[in-house]
Formats: structure tokens, sequence, C-alpha cells
């Protein structure tokens, strides 16, 4: 069986584990960063161990997750039960902070593909994010999005709008490079998901601009056809969204080029509506 396969057998368990509790009154997390020994259900009794005052006397169990848990944070409902499990990650308070706690990711098989981790990059404050899909070669190997060819075009797009590279923030649905440049798979997207929206709540940018379908279908969980998406204000979470052409397909189908343009100029007039300007 190769990672591929036993991560869709995770992706699957997880979702029947999610409803566990209707049979099971306790929660259950997953441990899938076993490194290809069977996978682990982890109960709250084995966080409580972990947490608790006599963590350090609690055997080293095998695998990675005991420093996982160590890192856990429970939230406990009025009757006890725990209702929220975070991560170290989850309280960091910078991006950079973030990008230094999970540039070692391991949640799903293209930690051990790819070259370099590709975070994000541009202006932590900017009202505006742009998303993508995955990182390309380019991007593996340098550890930045959009910095090959696809970045290029990208670049000229955003000056021609009126915007400036570093002025945004660019970013990926995926951290990690899928191999040969594939679709991103589900698994891959729910495992990375979680990033782009802390991320963002970090950010608190005004303005999400979705580059493709795949970004688009994962901010908005429509699964429509790109056009059907196209030249309309969406909302993400509370921030308004507007979806145009991957650049990468723009290379590939330049009779795309025009409809990308009006699609710019709608992002920008939205802009500068909501900055106020005429």
């Amino acid at each position: 069986m190769n990672k591929d396969d036993l991560n869709k057998i995770i992706f699957e368990t997880e979702k029947y584990a999610k409803n566990f509790d209707r049979i099971y009154s306790k929660k259950l997390y997953i441990d899938n960063s076993t490194n290809g020994n069977p996978v682990k259900l982890i109960t709250e009794k084995d966080i409580d161990e972990v947490l608790s005052e006599k963590a350090e006397t609690v055997a080293e169990p095998k695998g990675e997750y005991l420093k996982a848990m160590r890192a856990a944070v429970t939230e406990v409902d009025l009757f006890g039960n725990v209702v929220i499990k975070k991560e170290e990650w989850e309280l960091t308070s910078s991006l950079d902070e973030m990008n230094s706690i999970i540039c070692n990711c391991q949640k799903c098989s293209l930690g051990q593909t790819r070259t370099k981790f590709v975070f994000g990059v541009g202006n932590p404050n900017s009202d505006i994010v742009i998303v993508g899909e995955a990182p390309g070669a380019d991007e593996d190997a340098q550890g930045e999005p959009f910095v090959g060819r696809a970045g290029q075009l990208l670049n000229k797009i955003l000056i021609a709008s009126g915007f400036k590279r570093e002025e945004v923030y660019i970013c990926n649905i995926l951290k990690c490079r899928p191999p040969g440049n594939r679709n991103p798979m589900p698994y891959e997207i729910e495992k990375c998901e979680p990033y782009l929206k802390y991320q963002l709540n970090l950010i608190k940018p005004k303005l999400i601009l979705a580059l493709g379908k795949f970004a688009a279908d994962t901010l908005l969980n429509l699964r429509l056809p790109l056009n059907k998406m196209r030249e309309k204000v969406h909302v993400y979470n509370g921030i308004k969204t507007m979806v145009t052409f991957h650049p990468a397909a723009l290379l590939r189908n330049p009779q795309w080029k025009r409809p990308t343009w009006e699609d710019m100029q709608q992002f920008r007039k939205l802009y500068d509506e909501m900055k106020g300007k005429q």
C-alpha cells in the first residue's frame, strides 16, 4: 500500500470517527504521524496523562505524537467533556511564529516529498490576500509562492491592476507541492486548510482573490465551473471573495487573459469602494 492509499484510508476513517461519539461518549483523535506503523486512536485518557502534572513520568510512547499532545490545549465544557483540542500553532500571534512551528509539518504524505515548505509571503497587515492552489517546482525549490512563470505573470497582473506584490499577501491552499504538480487530494486539503484559515485570522484581510478552480472550490465549497463563480462577490468566513483564472492556466490558454483582466478591474473597483475611493 502506498502513502496516498494509506492517507485516503485515514481520511475516510476520520470522517467516521467524527460521528463516533454517538456510541462513545468521549472524544477520539487519530494519530497519523506514525511513519508507516499502524494508525493509532488517541483517547482523552492519553491526552490527560500527557497534560497532567505526572506527564514526565508517563512511559514514552512510540511514534511522534507525545510531543504534539504535550503542546495540545484542551478545553472542557460544563459536563467535563473535552470539546476543543488545539495545537501549538493555534496559539501563535504572528505569521512568523506560526510558520516556525508548522514548517516541518508531516500531517500528510506531501511532507515526505517536498523540498521546502511554502508558507506564504507579503504584507502581514494587507487588506488583500491572494490564494492559489499549491506550490509548483519553482516554489518548492525556493520556499516562496508564485515565483516561477505563473508568478511573474501574477506580478504583471497585479501591477496592471494598480497593486504591488509587496502590498498584498500571497499563499496557497496547500503548503507543499504535490508530486508532478498533480491535483491536490481531498485529505491533503483537509489537513492544510486549517493553516490557511488561521493565516487569514492573523492577517484579517478585507478581500480575498482566489486563483483557479481548486482555490475557489476549497474556499467557497460551491463545486461549480470556474466561470460560474467568476464575476461575483462571494463571502468566505466573513471576507469578501472574488474568483479568477490561475496565472498558470493563462500561460496555457492565452484567450483567458481578457476575462481575467475584466475580473481584476472588478476586483480593483471593489477594493477602491472598500477604501472609500471614487
